[in-house]
This record gives C-alpha cells, structure tokens and sequence, in this order.
C-alpha cells in the first residue's frame, strides 16, 4: 500500500482534486442559497451561511436602493452572538464621489479590492469610510477581499468577505468569490425585475376595476389581492353599479388563465354585462345567459364564472332582497348582525363558456337588517393542502366573528386572515343592509 507524502506527484492531484471538489460544493450550496426562495433577502441570508465559514468568518452584502441609498442587506459571522445590534437592514451614510472608502471604490466598479490594513475608525476620510472600518473594528478583520455586484453594466452593491486570522482568502480564490459574486448580482438583478413587473401587474389589474357607488342607504367595499408568489395579472374582478330602477347591481368572476389575456378577457366580460343589465331589466338567470351567448359568438372557448346579483327593495316598507344568478362561482355568503352564516346555494348553474344553451336560473333570497352578502372568488377559500369545504368553513367561522365590524373593516380582517396562506388572487365585495327592527332567523347549514 503506497501512501502520499507532500512533494509527491499523487498528493499533489489529491490535494488539486480535493479543491476542486470544495469549490464545486461550494457553488452547488450557493446556487442551492439563492434559488431557494423568492424572497431575495432570505436567500442572501442563506448564502452567507454558506459562505461562513467555508470562505470566511463573516461576510456581508450591501446592496443600492432605488434611491442610490447603500443599504446593509446582510451581515453572516461565524459567532452570532458577536454581531451588535443594529447590523442588519441599516441604511449606510452617503458616500461621497471621492470617497476612499474600500466600499465606495466598489460601488464606482473597483475590484476585487484586497485589504490588508485597517485604520482606527477616526482615521476615516468621510461617514462611510469611518462606519466601514468601526465594522472591521468591532467584528475583526486580518484580511478582507470587496467584489462589486455587477449586473447589465450596473453594480447593485458589494459583497464584503472577511478573515479574522492569518489564513484564508487566498489569492486563488478570488475566481471563485468573483463568481460567487457575479451569481449573488443576477438573484438581486433578477428579484428586482421581478418586483417591477409584479408592481406593473399589480398597477394594470387595479386600474381594470371600478369605482363602487356610495351614498345610498347600502353600504359597499370590495378589495383586490393580488397572488403573492405571481408577477401575472389575472382573471379575478368585481363589479357593482346601480341600475335606473335603482337596484345595485353587484358582480364577482374569475375568467380562466392567469396572464393577460385573461386580464383583458376580464374587462371585456365586465364590459359586456354592464352593456347587457343595464339595457336589459331582466333577472339575474336570463342576463348570465346573455352574456354567455355573446361570449360563444366574440371569444368562443374562452370559460369563465360569474356570479350576478341585485339587492334591491321591492316596495318602501319591504325588505332588501338578493337576487341572484350563480354560474360555477363559489356560493355567496348571507351573515346576519348576530353572526349567523349560510351559504347561498340557488339559482346555480354551471360556468359560462362551456353549453351556451345553458338554462340559467336565478334565486331570490330576503336579506335581515344589518346583514352582510359577501361576494368572492376561490383565492379566498382554496389551499393545496385542504379541501374546498376546510376553506368554505374557515370563511363562515371569521366572517360570523366579524359580523358587526364595520364593512371595511371586515373586508381588511379577512382578507388579512384568509389571504395570506393563499396562492391564487383575491377579488370580493360586501354589502351590508341597512340596521332595522324586522325579525329574522339564519339557517344554518
């Protein structure tokens, strides 16, 4: 058996091997870091925790806002519990154009930037430089290397990596963490994309939906909330007009697709029926039909559900009344002011897009003083770990406890509550009648 000595050819390729292996770890984990989430920061933090130790005792990422503000994104050393309050998410002073400051070159594009030397604090050019080297000061530093993160001909900020004793970051390294680095500035590149093309989303999704009327006896809200995890626009929208006879006209619908086609799909449909309830007195069943028949002739294949509903009060001493249309939408929620809940299940029939000859019926349902009808789409109920009755329950039991709040407020506490575990986006609108003495009982499924 032959073993290697140092010197010799075979431990030389082993110890060139080994190396190899090491880096290609190295880039597999950080790769792994960066790609295992959306939210940008966490990856920074998981990548740092893989670079500590592994090329460093601690590192930190600094990255430019929008404002050219430099903020300290993050700060990973290998004793947590020497990190002093106040080092994470801390905005940093500005740095002047001729800044010395090993983190001010950087961000003009210098480096990598190789220190050896590190001043007391009070020997600092200007702000930045002096916090800089308070940081080295106070988490130790016998060597430091600075990459800018450079990313289409811009640098987004700096990785900071360094040694607090006499061994470590080696020269033939520096390929290594300028590649670390470039991958750290397309994730930062990248999740800055994203966040604009989700905000633009968001922006043309919102502008598609309508002011509510106010001022009548009927009080009105409606929220939209978009996926969290999607920079798409989608087919989720609400709609709510009154009518010259004065009834409110009140809508919900989800059109299929999640891109923006079906956001333009979307606001073709509300075009639509606004077109036809407002030329057409006719109850909810026959409009649903209308537009279904005017979707097969313009956009034949294109599937949506639709729910089309009127509150309206029939004779001056009468009650308020829902009637309503249903074609493959969730069932709309009655909740009384004393917090009982039932699901609306008339006046069903199945989605638009699919049997253009489709009967549609309708239902009528008298609605209790001070009650809520809820309108929604299934972003608010589903989750992939439950079934679609888990979710119809949980929408009952925070709805009922809700019941009194006012409508604004049960429209935010919902949304809050239900809308977080949620994939998919969230379009409802609520109406609450009018307080009044008339008796009435829920039945409760």
């Amino acid at each position: 058996m032959t073993t290697s000595t140092p010197g010799d050819d075979s431990f030389d390729v082993d110890r060139a091997l080994q190396d190899a292996l090491d880096r290609l770890t190295i880039v597999a984990n950080a790769s792994e870091a960066l790609s295992s989430t959306l939210d940008l920061e966490q990856g920074l933090r998981r990548l740092c925790g893989v670079l500590v130790p592994a090329l460093a005792d601690w590192c930190a990422i600094d990255l430019v806002e929008s404002e050219g503000q430099l903020r300290r994104a993050v700060v990973e050393h290998r004793e947590p519990d020497v990190l002093p309050s106040g080092f994470l998410e801390a905005l940093l002073p500005q740095a002047a154009e001729s800044s010395p400051a090993p983190l001010a070159r950087a961000l003009r594009g210098a480096g990598p930037l190789r220190l050896a030397d590190f001043p007391a604090p009070d020997e600092g050019a200007d702000a930045l430089h002096r916090v800089e080297l308070r940081t080295f000061e106070q988490l130790g530093a016998h060597r430091a290397v600075l990459v800018p993160l450079r990313a289409r001909h811009q640098v987004l900020g700096v990785l900071t990596l360094v040694r607090t004793d006499p061994d470590g970051l080696d020269d033939d390294r520096l390929p290594l963490i300028e590649d670390l680095a470039h991958r750290i500035a397309m994730a930062v590149d990248s999740a800055r994309l994203h966040g604009q093309i989700a905000h633009t989303a968001e922006r043309l999704q919102r502008s598609l939906l309508p002011d509510l009327p106010h001022g009548g006896p009927l009080e009105i809200a409606a929220r939209y909330d978009p996926a969290r995890a999607s920079a798409e626009v989608g087919g989720d929208w609400y709609d709510a007009f009154l009518l010259p006879d004065g009834a409110l006209s009140l809508i919900i619908g989800d059109v299929t697709g999640h891109d923006l086609k079906a956001a333009v799909a979307m606001s073709q449909m509300r075009n639509m029926l606004r077109g036809i309830a407002c030329d057409r007195k006719e109850p909810p069943g026959k409009i649903l039909a209308r537009l279904d028949a005017a979707n097969e002739i313009l956009y034949p294949g294109q599937t949506l559900t639709c729910l089309y509903g009127l509150v309206a009060k029939p004779e001056p001493d009468s009650p308020w009344v829902f009637e309503y249309g249903v074609a493959g939408h969730p069932a709309p929620l009655l909740i009384t002011r004393d917090g009982d809940t039932r699901f609306l299940e008339g006046g069903r029939s199945i989605l638009l897009g699919v049997v253009p000859e489709t009967i549609r019926p309708d239902a009528t349902e008298p609605l209790p003083p001070g009650s809520t009808v809820l309108l929604y789409t299934d972003g608010l109920i589903e989750r992939r770990s439950e079934t679609f009755d888990d979710g119809m329950t949980r929408l009952r039991l925070h709805a009922a406890a809700l019941a009194r709040a006012p409508l604004e407020t049960f429209c935010d506490e919902l949304v809050v509550a239900l809308g977080d575990a949620g994939t998919d986006d969230i379009a409802m609108i609520a109406v609450r009648i009018p307080p009044g003495i008339e008796p009435y009982t829920a039945t409760a499924e």
